[in-house]
């Protein structure tokens, strides 16, 4: 017995391990064509401003322009005066500081030790962000040149910034980057295809699982770390690409005349971030009731497990669909058809058929932990269902697109997601959905 589960425990982890490779080759894949464009911008921006730079100042080798353009041109329009402005400050804060300290004390290992201390602390002070280390570069640079020299060196390197400032916001401006509303829903798209994928998989590893009459607890193990990484990983992911989108759309002028698909990609994405939680919830449910005490009993509780392999197959149809609508529909009109809607309608009647089959196995089956376990199913379909409910969805877009209305245009860095209350604390550790009442006998009520 212990040599099965070891057997098992390494041919999950070997199937946990080509499923991940394969997950991050495709990302690699998908994240090549944006990486290149991106870097084109960045080095047109920065040729450019260095170009004006030896215009401006002959003679020099005014590395820092380029520096600065590039740092800058990557920002969204609507943070880009921030960063310049904060860019600019770090660089006359820093040369301030070592033209007082030349004029006092030498450069040795104390003193360089005691500048760098005093630049960073002042970085923090005003809330300087990414350019916080700017402020002791800047001060190191203008330093080394020696106290007669510095104050030279100083307005140097404070021109040199204001060019490749200057280049970057400009060109940033001009030549803006693209909205980047498609490569949001393809992140969203690919992270219900994560979720769908890994439904698909556990469906397949229960049946080999039942047909193999191996451990339950040890082959739902991987699926429960899959689920996790997910929602950990990848939904921070396509949390970033939406807010990315969100935030490039305004002040660019190429989203002039273009509809704002905000709405719909936020509320295709809460749906996943929900749906994502309620099957990593299931999972952990199916290793609590299959672990025991008392446990499943494989062999006896075939039906009722390839029925909920079934299931597993079903939720993966819904979701994928549901993907795949959100992502046509932040696409052009003429890409999101009948089809689509009719594909999602199809797979939540296909959810809910799986779910009355599956009370219908667990009827012959009277045992605590598979009542417990046809709950937690029947909890986790009405979730996704009401998540990808369309007319649910239509409603939560009118609401997203009057509160992106009415938000002012924010210049600053994002904002830091809000800690956490402690009952969210607990319910995010416990990775557990509130279960329905059971009727007695431990039977789920119908409905």
């Amino acid at each position: 017995m212990g040599r099965q589960t070891r057997d098992d425990s390494s041919g999950s982890s070997s199937r946990s391990w080509r499923h991940a490779v394969g997950d991050r080759l495709g990302q690699l894949r998908k994240d090549g064509r944006a990486s290149a464009a991106s870097s084109v911008r960045i080095t047109i921006a920065a040729v450019a401003s260095y170009v004006v730079a030896t215009l401006v100042f002959p003679g020099s080798l005014p590395l820092l322009a380029p520096l600065t353009a590039m740092l800058v041109v990557q920002v969204t329009p609507v943070s880009l005066l921030a960063s310049g402005v904060e860019r600019v400050v770090a660089v006359v804060t820093g040369v301030a500081l070592a033209v007082a300290f030349a004029s006092v004390a030498p450069l040795e290992w104390w003193s360089l030790g005691i500048l760098i201390f005093v630049s960073v602390v002042i970085g923090h002070l005003l809330r300087l962000g990414a350019n916080l280390l700017e402020v002791p570069i800047s001060a190191m640079l203008v330093l080394g040149v020696g106290a007669f020299s510095a104050e030279s060196a100083a307005w140097d390197r404070i021109a040199e910034t204001l060019v490749g400032a200057a280049v970057g916001v400009l060109g940033n401006l001009l030549f803006p980057p693209k909205v980047a509303s498609g490569t949001a829903a393809d992140s969203i798209d690919d992270l219900a295809g994560q979720v769908s994928g890994l439904l698909d998989r556990a469906a397949e590893e229960l049946a080999d699982t039942v047909t193999q009459r191996q451990d339950l607890a040890v082959a739902a193990r991987p699926w429960l770390d899959r689920a996790r990484r997910i929602t950990e990983e990848n939904l921070a992911l396509s949390a970033s690409a939406l807010a990315h989108a969100e935030q490039g759309r305004r002040l660019n002028v190429r989203a002039l005349g273009t509809p704002d698909v905000g709405p719909g990609l936020r509320q295709g994405l809460e749906a996943l971030e929900h749906s994502a939680l309620a099957v990593r919830s299931m999972f952990r449910t199916v290793i609590d009731v299959s672990a025991g005490p008392p446990g499943i009993d494989v062999e006896e509780s075939e039906d009722v497990l390839l029925g909920l392999a079934q299931t597993f197959r079903e939720l993966a149809a819904g979701i994928a669909a549901f993907g795949a609508l959100v992502r046509n529909e932040a696409g052009t009109a003429k890409r999101l058809g009948a089809g689509d809607i009719r594909a999602l309608s199809e797979a939540l009647e296909g959810m809910s058929e799986a779910r009355a089959r599956l009370d219908d196995l667990l009827m012959s089956a009277d045992t605590p932990a598979l009542a417990e376990l046809q709950a937690v199913v029947a909890t986790t379909i009405r979730r996704l269902s009401a998540e990808m409910d369309l007319q649910q969805r239509v409603r939560r877009q009118i609401q997203l697109g009057q509160e992106s209305r009415t938000r002012p245009a924010y210049l600053g860095r994002p904002a830091e997601k809000p800690p956490r209350s402690d009952a969210e604390e607990a319910i995010a550790e416990a990775e557990t959905l509130p279960l329905p009442r059971l009727g007695r006998g431990g039977r789920h009520p119908q409905g």
